[in-house]
């Protein structure tokens, strides 16, 4: 009967005596002297009164106990090797830099926090949140400059790997009630002067891309009279009766969507659909991992009541 537990130090000679087929070869391995190895594994001979090697001959061989034994063994040291590299990834953690894209209307989406709770919950890490358009984010990935990001689909996705989260319906804006009532169509959106926002990228922004198909399959031009950079502009200009614009859910319920401005959904449906995008065949760094973690985690916590995970499209 055992009369002591197994140690570790016991363990790994055993291991390497069995690895190798000698006490001396264990030895060397282990930088330990000969005696040493075998005065450890006789220990555990002793405690068990069970041989774990057929001594004799020029090599080492395992009794029926010792091959139940590496069995063992080797899980064990399995496991403590992952928990060592657990906690050098965790050490990770304590410094470095984590870089990530973020959506440009990340504040929409409730992941305007997500640098305070990081740098709260990491505080030696240094982060670099990069905000705009996703066309943008993902050639910053596919490039190297960011290790990962959220993007809204359809990119182009040579050489990443996609992860769709969520979706979120886009919706048409208007200052005129009579327009909102039912959903429009796209030869509806003709009838009235066109702005758009993402003027740099124009007509490859994920969402105007999408516009755009549609447009062409109705057989319908798209010219916008106005162009602006960002949402807020377009809607400061839809607010004061000069045209009409397309809008993210997130945008049309954010507390600061202009109370004179109603929406409604496309007769035929579009969808931002928000996802978490990476290079292919790289490992995120430790920093990073966690940080792309706290995003989705944030995305997907906050969203929760109109996001659809079982439902979205695959990728371009």
């Amino acid at each position: 009967m055992a009369s002591s537990s197994i140690t570790l130090t016991q363990l790994r000679a055993f291991v390497e005596a069995a690895k190798a087929g000698s006490f001396t070869a264990a030895a060397d391995t282990l930088e330990m002297t000969q005696p040493s190895i075998s005065e450890l594994v006789r220990k555990l001979e002793d405690n068990y009164e069970l041989p774990l090697f057929v001594r004799g001959g020029r090599q080492l061989r395992l009794t029926a106990a010792g091959d139940e034994l590496l069995v063992w063994a080797r899980r064990i040291f399995d496991a403590v090797d992952g928990a060592d590299q657990s906690m050098r990834d965790l050490r990770g953690l304590v410094s470095g830099t984590a870089s990530f894209g973020v959506l440009r209307n990340a504040s929409y989406y409730l992941l305007s926090d997500l640098a305070q709770r990081f740098h709260r919950e990491y505080p030696g890490v240094q982060i670099r949140l990069i905000g705009q358009n996703s066309v943008e984010v993902a050639a910053a990935v596919r490039s190297g400059e960011l290790e990962a990001g959220l993007a809204v689909l359809p990119i182009n996705d040579e050489g990443l790997v996609v992860t769709p989260l969520l979706r979120d319906e886009t919706l048409w804006a208007s200052a005129d009630g009579s327009r909102t009532t039912s959903p429009i169509t796209i030869g509806q959106i003709t009838e009235v002067p066109l702005v758009l926002y993402d003027a740099h990228y124009g007509w490859s922004d994920p969402t105007r891309r999408q516009l755009a198909e549609r447009a062409a399959a109705a057989g319908v031009r798209l010219v916008p009279e106005i162009e602006v950079e960002n949402v807020e502009a377009a809607l400061e200009l839809v607010a004061r009766g000069v045209g009409e614009t397309l809008v993210a859910g997130a945008v049309a319920r954010g507390s600061g969507f202009p109370a004179g401005i109603s929406t409604t959904p496309f007769a035929e449906p579009i969808f931002d659909t928000i996802a978490l995008i990476r290079r292919e065949k790289t490992t995120l760094s430790p920093v990073t991992q966690r940080l792309a973690d706290m995003a989705t985690e944030m995305l997907l916590g906050s969203n929760a009541e109109w996001a659809s995970p079982g439902e979205l499209p695959e990728g371009d």
